[in-house]
């Protein structure tokens, strides 16, 4: 039987409240579970007891086979029983495709403008030596 270490919603529409159970990992998210070892409650401020976690039965649990969701695993790590291996995804901060096409988009727009600029810059300056020379 595979264990899973997750959170089971309680609470009202918008007051969320959460459970920190064991359950096998086919019961259903808010359904059968095995054992109920802490609380968590994000209403609370952070620097308060939002996370209540029995530590000792964590242990137990985590040395006969649990794995713990990815939400748990940080509660763990807190708590000091597991660590949390560190992320790294640079690709989370580039824009997306479509986003990405307009920014090339607007870039050769402002390319060719200042192309354009530079053109207009140079013909009269090309042209005015022309007319001294005739001047001459």
């Amino acid at each position: 039987m595979a264990l899973k270490i997750r959170l089971a919603r309680g609470g009202t529409k918008k007051r969320p409240f959460y459970r920190i159970v064991i359950a096998d990992v086919r019961s259903p998210r808010d359904g059968r579970f095995i054992e109920r070892i802490g609380t968590y409650d994000p209403m609370l401020p952070k620097d308060g007891q939002r996370v209540t976690l029995n530590e000792e039965r964590a242990r137990h649990w985590l040395d006969n086979g649990a794995k713990p969701t990815d939400r748990v695993l940080r509660f763990l790590a807190d708590a000091g029983i597991l660590t949390r291996p560190a992320r790294n995804n640079p690709q989370k901060a580039l824009p997306g495709k479509k986003a990405q096409e307009r920014i090339d988009a607007a870039k050769q727009a402002e390319e060719e403008a200042a192309a354009k600029a530079a053109e207009a810059a140079a013909a009269p300056a090309e042209e005015a030596p022309a007319e001294e020379a005739s001047a001459e």
